[in-house]
């Protein structure tokens, strides 16, 4: 294995595949492979050449590095081992996303969005590991949240202090208990750029990430904390990323004094998108250091919500300790998370299809398509916003109800499936209709009917209308073609210009995607 090791770091793979061992020879590196395959208990100890930086070494990942990567360059990356070589413990891991790339002890890893297996290193003794309690094996499951660590990494908080925030944040990580049916974490630096560290699925137990944790190396830089809470409202909580579908996403930003950006904007984003953003202040600026703050609200500006809950101020970093109990059961209140809840995650929408004769086959279609664009748009899942169908003539029919589908694929797919009807116009009978059948059960989030028709209905609408807006149903019209202004503002909520729409064709429906979208957001965050 050394020998492997010295050619791994001298000529790179085609060096070893290429080198004439005597039968001997092969045979030890045979023993010694599978020795490195099966050996998992302790790890397998690697003896490295000296001066294994001189020469070309790929390295992927920081901290856990893909099974790629010369074990020897890594070693060096991670700082197990120095230019005189030595030993070091390699011990297997499973493979993961998103092996992140950074400059450590000379040595620069490289990003790598997947692979099979992973190592990680110590020292042949070794490394004495933080004192932590006995987690639970499947983790908290009193706390199934989705929690991103946004720290701080700038020139404000320096070397000394960053150390005292990783020794918080990894008591913090181990009271949460992470695992498998509890929380998840993940952790972004802010700087003068943010940078990822690692997603929610690289370490869900609790000693890799106390282990990740432990090994973050200091950036410094300015404070950009929005830029940070941007980044990670727009890229961390995605399904690649680990995102668990339903669960409660929390975002906690440790800052020192004061950002050297604004929050205001990057906050909104976050609140828009379902994120409940806590910030934690440590040592906030002193009276004399004010005039230096930019915005002085922004601890209000940047939290989920500005009721005191979702702030927290600590004095010093040299007093943390008493405070990690009580943050992790704010991070871990699910009743209190109010931003949780969204216009995207949080409605029932009803489509009320008009299927007459008028309307034709092929431009049905471009209906179907129009409102599987609005569906798209939002969190379709068993705990998150439902759809349902039903198209009229004379007659009506419930193509779906609101419960039949609890994925976005499949509600798209049902509602791009439905048959044509062909037939007259019974708008109003058609409302009541579905107020009664689609509506009678649905889900917690707020009853929305976008009701689609292209001519005149031969019933009276209005008062099916406003029986269903007495039951909580807010109603949106959609006019194509030969509709009547007056019937489609007849059924449309108030006030009636903003829930009232028409194209003069078919194919411009498509126009009146995003208006619809922001129009049920509007009247949802207004009632909420």
């Amino acid at each position: 294995e050394s020998l492997k090791s010295s050619l791994e770091c001298r000529e790179g793979t085609n060096a070893w595949t290429s080198f004439s061992a005597s039968l001997w020879d092969r045979m030890l590196l045979i023993l010694t492979l599978m020795f490195l395959r099966w050996k998992k208990a302790d790890g397998v100890v690697v003896l490295c050449p000296p001066d294994c930086s001189q020469w070309r070494a790929s390295v992927f990942g920081t901290g856990t590095y893909a099974a790629i990567s010369s074990v020897c360059g890594a070693a060096m990356h991670r700082g197990v081992l120095g230019p005189s070589g030595g030993s070091v413990r390699v011990h297997k891991q499973q493979g993961r996303h998103n092996y992140m790339s950074s400059y450590a002890h000379g040595i620069q890893s490289q990003s790598l969005s997947r692979w099979t297996a992973s190592f990680n290193l110590t020292t042949k003794k070794p490394l004495k590991k933080p004192s932590v309690k006995k987690a639970l094996a499947g983790g908290n499951k009193d706390c199934q949240m989705d929690i991103a660590l946004v720290i701080d990494s700038s020139n404000n908080i320096g070397q000394r202090r960053f150390n005292l925030q990783k020794n918080f944040v990894a008591k913090l990580a181990a009271m949460l208990r992470v695992g498998p049916t509890g929380p998840h974490v993940g952790l972004i630096q802010a700087s003068d750029s943010p940078r990822t560290e690692f997603v929610l699925t690289n370490y869900t137990q609790p000693k890799e990430l106390l282990f990740a944790i432990k090994e973050l190396a200091y950036l410094g830089g300015d404070t950009n904390t929005g830029k940070a809470i941007m980044h990670t409202a727009e890229t961390f909580f995605t399904q690649d990323n680990g995102a668990r579908r339903g669960h409660p996403r929390v975002m906690m930003v440790l800052m020192d004094g004061w950002p050297s950006d604004d929050l205001e904007q990057a906050a909104m984003l976050a609140r828009e998108s379902g994120i409940n953003v806590f910030l934690v202040s440590v040592a906030k600026p002193a009276p004399e250091e004010l005039a230096m703050v930019q915005d002085k609200d922004f601890m209000k500006k940047a939290v989920c919500k500005d009721n005191g809950f979702f702030t927290y101020l600590i004095p010093s970093w040299f007093s943390t300790t008493k405070h990690v109990k009580p943050l992790t059961q704010r991070l871990c209140s699910l009743d209190s998370l109010l931003c949780s809840k969204t216009c995207y995650n949080s409605v029932n929408i009803g489509f009320l299809i008009d299927g007459s004769s008028s309307v034709g086959e092929g431009n049905f279609r471009l209906v179907l398509d129009f409102l599987a664009g609005i569906a798209r748009s939002f969190d379709i899942s068993d705990m998150g916003s439902r759809i349902g169908a039903v198209q009229f003539t004379y007659d009506q029919k419930l193509e779906f109800s609101l419960f039949d589908y609890s994925t976005k694929e499949d509600a798209i797919n049902a509602l791009r499936r439905i048959p044509y009807m062909s037939g007259g116009t019974a708008t109003g009978e058609a409302i009541r209709y579905t107020t009664q059948n689609l509506f009678r059960r649905s889900g917690p989030g707020r009853n929305f009917l976008i009701v689609v028709t292209d001519g005149q209905s031969y019933d009276d609408v209005r008062g099916p209308a406003l029986a269903a807006q007495k039951q909580g149903i807010t109603i949106f019209s959609v006019g194509i073609a030969w509709a009547p202004l007056d019937d489609l503002k007849a059924m449309s909520s108030q006030p009636k210009d903003s829930h009232t729409f028409f194209s003069r064709e078919f194919t411009s429906l498509v126009e009146l995607i995003p208006l619809l979208v922001r129009g049920i957001c509007r009247d949802f965050t207004e009632n909420n």
